[in-house]
């Protein structure tokens, strides 16, 4: 079947055929959170910057639950679907749809509730604070949407469908920008505007993405009928989606942790930050996709046995992500001044300048860290060895979130990005240790 060629064509085909449209796609759901913090920066203020930048240390943290459940999910997809256990498949799925609708009307009224005291304990300047709530506020009650979104998205990749997302995503994200632009300077709605345009463009991404996966489901017959729900399934979702949440999740709870830090340092700091962060967020996009799309490879080739052809593609990866970090490094370490002004102007302080500036040019030389450390995690995420990689896991958020507040204070700003680049080696060296003994075959 030519929807199996992760189990059939050369590891570096497939590997790139997969990736291509996940990293294309991830870009652009990355530029249409970007485009938000460039409207309100160009349009609106440097304050108003300041407060999506404040927000999305928060916001990041649902969104890689949602991202980290749907990859999660997708390797019980992927192995039924590599053996051809159509039945089971399609009952993993509708329990994990099920589930996480659930858990995504949970977090979005505690979000509701709590937005504003969390960022408040995160010590956000007061000058932002109110703006940062309203954002939150607003986003919250589309936590439905983006939950339903990437757990689809994950499902049609789990199928070799990375096509569908991509589009979806292009589609979502054009729409987003022309909102953006229309709420803010047209509407002159600020904060709120973008906030608004995002929950409009996720909503209607979301209701496509169910009609077209109800139609991709009709090409896999079963003949046995099939409930709603399995508490065996959800068991064993549980086991890889949990871990995998934690790993998706320990960058953004780390980063929200950490913001605390950044924080104190004042809102111009925060805006220079936020910025370089939003572009850190796009460097990070092939490195993850890398990650997610050896997890669905190593599910589908042990699903049919083929044991060889993951050890095959895990160090066709490193080439991969190889040739992804030389590029970014020489994209940062030419072009860092103008990415900084696109979101600042020309108007931008110079204290946030130097700050997203000095950010983006010490990183740029370590994006090959995080891309050995995601693909090494996929792998073993994708066998269900979970126990060793949330050891990583923890270990690298424990790193960044330790020195940003030892160190930072007495040092300065600059620690907090240091503590990055340490965090994901000692993340990589672990689950790699953990790889070699060998686990993720049993």
């Amino acid at each position: 079947m030519k929807k199996e060629y992760l189990i059939q064509e050369k590891p570096l085909k497939a590997l790139l055929i997969f990736a291509f449209p996940m990293i294309i796609g991830n870009l652009f759901q990355q530029f249409y959170t970007m485009v938000d913090s460039i409207v309100v920066g160009r349009f609106v203020s440097e304050n108003a910057l300041a407060a999506i930048g404040a927000s999305y240390s928060l916001t990041t943290v649902f969104i890689s639950i949602a991202i980290g459940g749907g990859v999660g999910a997708s390797v019980i997809t992927s192995r039924y679907f590599g053996a051809r256990e159509y039945r089971n498949m399609k009952l993993s799925i509708r329990t994990a749809l099920l589930s996480f609708l659930i858990l995504s009307f949970l977090l979005g009224t505690f979000g509701q509730i709590f937005s504003k005291k969390i960022m408040a304990a995160l010590n956000t300047p007061e000058n932002i604070l109110d703006q940062a709530a309203e954002y939150l506020t607003i986003y919250f009650l589309g936590l439905p949407f983006l939950f339903m979104y990437n757990i689809l998205s994950a499902m049609f990749n789990a199928l070799g469908r990375s096509k569908i997302p991509l589009f979806l995503l292009i589609f979502s994200s054009i729409f987003n920008i022309l909102l953006d632009i229309f709420m803010v300077k047209n509407l002159h709605m600020g904060v709120a505007g973008v906030a608004w345009a995002t929950l409009i463009a996720q909503g209607i991404s979301a209701i496509f993405a169910f009609l077209l996966f109800l139609k991709e489901m009709s090409h896999y017959p079963s003949k046995e009928s099939y409930g709603w729900f399995s508490t065996m399934e959800f068991s064993n979702m549980a086991q890889i989606a949990l871990p995998s949440i934690l790993q998706q999740s320990t960058v953004s709870i780390g980063m929200m942790l950490v913001q605390s830090v950044v924080n104190s340092f004042g809102s111009e700091m925060l805006a220079g930050f936020s910025a370089a962060m939003r572009i850190e967020s796009i460097c990070v996009v092939p490195m993850a996709a890398m990650g997610n799309v050896l997890s669905s490879y190593t599910a589908q080739n042990i699903g049919a046995g083929q044991y060889n052809r993951v050890k095959e593609g895990y160090y066709t990866g490193y080439g991969i992500v190889a040739f992804f970090a030389l590029l970014l490094c020489l994209w940062l370490e030419i072009f860092y001044m103008p990415l900084i002004q696109m979101f600042l102007g020309e108007d931008g302080t110079v204290l946030a300048i130097q700050t997203g500036t000095g950010y983006l040019r010490f990183m740029g030389w370590f994006f090959i860290l995080i891309g050995l450390k995601m693909i090494t995690d996929g792998v073993l995420r994708g066998s269900g060895d979970m126990k060793m990689f949330t050891i990583a896991n923890l270990v690298n958020l424990g790193i960044r979130v330790v020195v940003a507040f030892l160190f930072a204070p007495i040092y300065g700003i600059s620690m907090v990005w240091i503590a990055v680049p340490i965090g994901w080696l000692a993340n990589y060296l672990i689950s790699f240790a953990e790889y070699k003994t060998g686990k993720w075959k049993a």
